[in-house]
């Protein structure tokens, strides 16, 4: 019998891995990429190797029977709306993933969010692996996860996007958290409904459903499985407050769980203090306790959590520290591409020159600079939508003084971070949160940050 002919979309990460996977098997592959540049061509030359047809351009195979679309490509893509047209089922590379699992394949401990989730996933790797588990962070993060579930993992922590959610049907993790849900990608969903309910299709079939009780989405998105009482999944919730039955929380300085216990009406357990929460900032404490509570979920210890926090190393471009000059400190948070985590990396300063600017999405800043405007002692705007964030800082911080710097070339970060330091007193911290993407000037956020650094590197010691 003939193997069915399957279409991957694209050639990034994901679709590779999907090829790759998929050719290994026996299926007949067939990859579409709209681009066509060195490093695809390099791709189809690799892939070639192992028997797949990479055409560049070009609409749904004839012969296709399924199609593997990454992430990135939406759903009214020629491709796809004939895929539709034809009645051929369109999956992602992680549903992918989840249907070719072996028997007695890793469980997930899933979680998405608009921010936090690489930081979380990765706490959640450093608790299971104290707790002797060989765990990987896989999805949105680490290792592709059609690849992953070819190896003998004991457990996978995946971060999941919107849009690998999107495409994705019938996951059913051990347990599953949403962070949080903001304004973001609604260029991509078409509105902040359907963004959220995507986010919830994490929830479908997950064993334990976690969510932020301080986070009125997250709350909503789990409300429907609260209610069920006698339904399939537990309910746990974290909190930064004092947590309630069923919650993982705080306590003065402890990190607390009062869900995953043996009495969680009169008992509690200390699962580590906040000082060993590293960076220590509001937004970061509400990671480790989604990252616990998926821990927990899965059985790890209370020292084992503790242990994790302590031997998780923060990514770069994520509240990063770069320098003290002139007693102001240079704070890196590239990573903060959209609104809701900007606001975040804000409240986590008292005093702030603030270098923000890109690609907003579609998203609105209004609320993010009402709220931040109090601690706005400057701010410095870039790229394609400064003109945005310059009107809401017209609108609700009228006192605050503004620079734009103009200009796509190389030099605009120097320019940038000297313009922050002039509006800079000492005790201020000269914050690079941008609250959009940076592809409007730099091949990813981590160029952004790494830009940002050797701009503030290289300015004079007062």
């Amino acid at each position: 019998m003939t193997a069915a002919t399957i279409c991957v979309a694209g050639l990034g990460v994901s679709g590779v891995a999907a090829a790759r996977s998929l050719a290994r098997s026996g299926s007949h592959v067939i990859v579409v990429e709209t681009g066509d540049g060195e490093r695809q061509r390099a791709s189809a030359a690799e892939l070639a190797g192992l028997g797949v047809e990479v055409r560049f351009g070009g609409g749904l195979p004839a012969e296709a029977a399924l199609v593997v679309t990454s992430p990135g490509w939406r759903p009214e893509h020629p491709l796809l709306l004939e895929a539709a047209a034809k009645g051929v089922e369109v999956i992602g590379e992680v549903e992918l993933a989840w249907r070719r699992r072996p028997a007695g394949a890793a469980p997930w401990l899933a979680l998405t969010g608009t921010n936090g989730k690489t930081t979380a996933v990765r706490m959640l790797t450093a608790m299971l692996r104290a707790a002797g588990h060989d765990a990987a962070a896989v999805g949105n993060v680490g290792i592709p996860i059609v690849e992953a579930v070819e190896k003998p993992y004991d457990v996978l922590a995946v971060e999941l996007s919107s849009f690998q959610l999107h495409w994705s049907a019938s996951l059913s993790p051990r347990a599953a958290a949403v962070l949080n849900v903001a304004d973001d990608h609604l260029d991509w969903h078409g509105s902040m409904e359907q963004y959220a309910r995507t986010k919830g299709r994490v929830f479908e079939r997950a064993g334990v459903v976690v969510y932020n009780a301080d986070d009125p989405w997250s709350t909503r998105l789990a409300a429907p499985y609260a209610e069920a009482a006698d339904g399939p999944a537990r309910v746990a919730g974290f909190t930064l407050g004092v947590p309630a039955r069923g919650q993982l929380g705080v306590v003065e300085d402890l990190l607390v769980d009062r869900a995953f216990v043996e009495d969680p009406v009169g008992g509690a357990e200390e699962l580590a203090t906040l000082a060993d929460v590293r960076p220590l900032a509001p937004h970061n404490v509400a990671n480790a306790l989604a990252a616990a509570a998926l821990a927990r979920a899965y059985g790890v210890p209370a020292e084992a959590v503790r242990r994790g926090l302590l031997g998780y190393v923060p990514d770069p471009h994520r509240i990063a520290h770069v320098a003290r000059v002139g007693d102001v400190d240079y704070v890196d948070d590239s990573k903060a591409t959209n609104p809701h985590a900007a606001a975040a990396s804000l409240a986590s300063y008292p005093s702030i020159v603030w270098i923000a600017g890109g690609l907003l999405k579609g998203a609105d800043v209004g609320d993010l600079v009402r709220d931040a405007a109090g601690r706005l002692r400057g701010a410095v705007l870039l790229g394609a939508d400064r003109a945005r964030i310059r009107q809401a800082l017209s609108r609700h911080a009228a006192n605050v003084p503004v620079v734009e710097v103009e200009g796509q070339d190389t030099g605009v970060m120097d320019r940038v971070v000297t313009e922050a330091a002039r509006l800079a007193s000492p005790g201020d911290t000269v914050l690079l949160a941008p609250a959009g993407a940076s592809l409007d000037m730099f091949a990813d956020y981590g160029a952004r940050g790494e830009a940002f650094a050797r701009a503030v590197h290289r300015l004079p010691v007062r």
